[in-house]
């Protein structure tokens, strides 16, 4: 049996399959990438625009890279358990090489500060436009849990979106109108324990009565 199956069935699920070459989103131009996400074939060469590829090449593509990033996870001599490994396969197959050797998930692993090296993962849902990715979100998530699998049977997987959005609260119209969404969206009974949990007060921190949040709301709705 594969070693690195739940790596593989994580990336195949959120990278999907693609027959034809495609381009990088952003750019619309290369690195091109087929299949699985696979940018290089086995022999060094470069996907290229056009190119196709069958589901059983792709998944051949794909089980050699996901050897190739566990064989360099392998070397940095971390102590990772067999779910820490994996999950770290597939985060690295999501981010590259270079942003995972360069952030501080190594260095909390390397300190065994496991719940950091989690937390850490969880905070690359961004797209280079600094725009959250629902994918990416969902994908961190499942990653951390397989990450802390042998450690916690129920890890905290918060991407600290929201904190974010505290912190840099300004009640400026598009931060309104974006709680005010988010706030239509969330299961009541949710949004209830919530309120409760935060301890929310019937006051305004920045000064703004009901009418002037709900002028600056359907002023740029």
């Amino acid at each position: 049996m594969f070693e690195y199956t739940r790596a593989a069935e994580l990336i195949k699920r959120y990278q999907g399959f693609n027959e034809k070459a495609f381009p990088d989103p952003e750019t619309g131009e290369a690195p091109y990438s087929i299949g699985y996400g696979t940018q290089y074939y086995p022999n060094g060469e470069p996907v290229k625009k056009g190119q196709l590829c069958t589901k059983q090449k792709a998944i051949e593509y794909l089980l050699k890279e996901i050897n190739d990033i566990a064989a360099d996870i392998e070397r940095l001599n971390l102590g990772l358990d067999p779910g820490m490994k994996e999950a770290l396969v597939s985060f690295v197959h999501s981010v590259g090489w270079e942003p995972f050797l360069y952030s501080q998930i190594i260095d909390f692993c390397e300190q065994e500060e496991w719940h950091n090296a989690a937390q850490e993962m969880t905070r690359w849902v961004f797209d280079h436009a600094q725009k959250a990715v629902g994918s990416l979100i969902d994908r961190r998530r499942e990653e951390v849990v397989l990450f802390l699998s042998e450690l916690d049977s129920s890890p905290w997987t918060s991407s600290e979106i929201l904190l974010r959005a505290f912190r840099n609260y300004s009640a400026s119209p598009s931060q309104v109108r974006a709680i005010r969404t988010l706030e239509e969206q969330v299961n009541p009974y949710v949004l209830a324990e919530f309120a409760n949990n935060f301890e929310i007060e019937d006051r305004d921190p920045f000064g703004l009565s009901d009418d002037d949040v709900r002028s600056i709301y359907c002023g740029w709705s």
